[in-house]
């Protein structure tokens, strides 16, 4: 068995994290619907727009590397979207739903800051430039997207969930 390398984890990862961003953004859309918060449907429908141009930059990092653009089957993110359709289903019309809603989205974040921040790293560590400058552009909009859930959660979502109980 040939030996594997950086080169190889980069690639496998960023298979990953395309199949990832696929899945979320047929995840968003049924977000925005069940939430009750209009400012929680909004971030939804406003991060499906930016995972569309995540997608692109991920397509592109393919071709810097020479590869077809193809993902790879994501346990992770497959149980994290799980978890916020069982949300959805368990909590739908309660005052809790958006908290679980904004949790799950926020745990969906945590995973791509991860891999993004793994793959900046290691496309650096391998003087892959051009795919670096990418890989943090998104991560930028991640950590962004993250902080803006957080805010929301703090202002409006989770102290509605509390009122009601």
């Amino acid at each position: 068995m040939a030996d594997k390398t950086l080169n190889d984890l980069f690639y496998e990862t960023l298979k990953d994290i395309y199949y990832a961003e696929r899945q979320i953004l047929k995840a968003l859309p049924k977000m925005a619907r069940a939430a009750q918060d209009e400012k929680l449907k909004e971030a939804f429908k406003a991060h499906k727009d930016e995972t569309e141009g995540q997608i692109d930059r991920l397509k592109q990092v393919f071709e810097i590397i020479g590869k077809r653009a193809q993902g790879k089957t994501c346990d992770a993110i497959e149980g994290i979207i799980s978890e916020g359709e069982e949300i959805m289903e368990e909590f739908k019309g309660t005052s809790a739903l958006d908290a679980g809603l904004l949790a799950a989205a926020q745990a969906v974040e945590h995973y791509e800051i991860s891999r993004y921040g793994t793959l900046c790293a290691w496309a650096e560590q391998l003087g892959m430039k051009d795919a670096a400058k990418l890989l943090k552009e998104t991560l930028a909009e991640e950590s962004a997207t993250d902080e803006k859930l957080t805010g929301l959660a703090k202002t409006a979502v989770n102290s509605a969930a509390q009122k009601a109980a």
